[in-house]
């Protein structure tokens, strides 16, 4: 996959791969549920997500996710970048130094989609992001803007600006624009929950083998 200026880290048998997809998409059940799965097959593998419990993503979290504050859309893309940064160094690196399968809800090409559909040059967020590494594998859960928003409605609500239909359009439009790009696998979210999650768990499976990653690592 492309490197957006990514800085690769050795690593040993590692593997980081991101769930990716506009709100409603089912992409945080889906990487649950692939966790669980993995783990039942023997391999060493743990959830993360982000915006992180840390700092940075706590302040995501409370001034950007969940109000509505006018932050200018450059500094939200600087906190989502420095929040991955304290990601990587904090807990996706030294699980991916352990061999862990590291399966993380949301990361660069989030970034990507929702600052770009915000109206930011997409190259300056890959610039800003320049530290991040690359996924080894990352998976774009297709739904439509409608159906999104009508599974999400009653819930949580996000920043309006991230919720707007045409918005949700505008990220998705990138987000197929990446998988066009080979930056994404697309799978397609508005079929059954079984048919999704049987086809995340057989593409990373085929992942997993491709890299010789067959057991769990020990720690």
């Amino acid at each position: 996959m492309p490197e957006f200026g990514a800085v690769k880290v050795s690593r040993t048998l590692g593997v980081l791969i991101c769930i990716e997809g506009i709100d409603g998409c089912g992409k945080t059940t889906h990487a649950r549920e692939l966790v669980s799965s993995l783990m039942k097959m023997g391999f060493n593998a743990i959830y993360t997500t982000e915006p992180t419990e840390g700092l940075y993503g706590r302040i995501i979290r409370a001034r950007i996710l969940e109000t509505d504050e006018g932050i200018p859309d450059a500094v939200v893309a600087l906190l989502f970048a420095a929040d991955r940064v304290d990601h990587l160094e904090k807990e996706i690196n030294p699980l991916l130094e352990k061999g862990v399968v590291v399966i993380c809800d949301r990361y660069l090409h989030s970034s990507i989609a929702y600052q770009g559909a915000a109206g930011l040059d997409t190259e300056w967020v890959s610039e800003i992001n320049k530290y991040a590494i690359e996924p080894d594998l990352a998976l774009y859960i297709d739904v439509s803007p409608e159906i999104g928003l009508k599974r999400i409605k009653g819930g949580r609500r996000l920043r309006s600006s991230m919720e707007n239909l045409q918005n949700l359009k505008n990220v998705r439009k990138i987000y197929h624009k990446l998988v066009k790009d080979n930056e994404l696998m697309m799978v397609n979210g508005a079929a059954s929950f079984r048919s999704v999650s049987e086809r995340i768990l057989k593409l990373v499976r085929e992942y997993l083998t491709e890299r010789g990653v067959t057991r769990s690592a020990e720690d």
